[in-house]
């Protein structure tokens, strides 16, 4: 399912906004301001953007979006009607635009348009739940902080990261993260999972499946 990230002040709109998207059939979360939206864009495919937000402005969010998450598009809302300032969006990386008042039939066909366009992330960034490893970078994040991670402990997420919640076994995360003369019967991939838990936090994205082995989701599956 596609998600919506819908950032607006007034609260009256920004709630009757995400009740339309979901009412499409789109997932929708809802930040009322600049700086909660800054902390939730790790699962946003489109940004429905208001222009004038408190503590961070929709400009700042925009700029930084196409900076730090290049394949999210960004549908900019705003008051200001004047050709100047429509263009100024687009500038700083919005993907369309709309005036207010709108009709909400409107911005939910320019939400589709939008998600026709967007491309999924470059496959040196993995994903799950707010957790975000960019391989190329050699860094993991899970809401936005940084987590140090051992490299056995990097390889051993990227590859359940990699796996798009597969079950590995241990025998599986042995031949992908440790080398070939890794001892079969060793309880490393344990540890491992066990230190990863720990710095990751809760709530789990690695979770064990009985009898099989190990898998990365945003829930455990019954």
């Amino acid at each position: 399912m596609s998600n919506v990230l819908v950032v607006e002040d007034e609260a009256y709109l920004a709630d009757a906004i995400a009740a339309a998207c979901a009412a499409h059939g789109l997932q929708t979360q809802v930040a009322y301001d600049g700086a909660q939206a800054l902390e939730m864009l790790e699962v946003a495919d489109v940004v429905v953007l208001d222009r004038d937000l408190p503590r961070v402005r929709g400009d700042e969010v925009c700029a930084r979006i196409r900076a730090d998450y290049p394949h999210i598009r960004v549908l900019m809302l705003t008051a200001a009607s004047a050709l100047d300032q429509r263009l100024d969006g687009f500038a700083l990386g919005a993907d369309d635009y709309l005036t207010k008042p709108f009709e909400v039939p409107e911005l939910l066909a320019r939400v589709d348009a939008l998600m026709r366009r967007h491309t999924p992330p470059q496959a040196d960034v993995l994903r799950c739940a707010d957790v975000r490893m960019d391989t190329a970078r050699r860094t993991v994040t899970r809401a936005g902080a940084p987590i140090a991670l051992s490299p056995k402990e990097f390889a051993v997420l990227e590859t359940l990261l990699a796996a798009d919640g597969a079950v590995l076994s241990a025998e599986a995360l042995l031949e992908e993260a440790w080398d070939a003369f890794a001892d079969p019967f060793t309880n490393s991939p344990r540890v491992t999972i066990s230190h990863l838990r720990r710095k990751l936090g809760q709530p789990w994205i690695i979770h064990t499946q009985p009898g099989a082995g190990y898998y990365a989701a945003e829930e455990a599956r019954p």
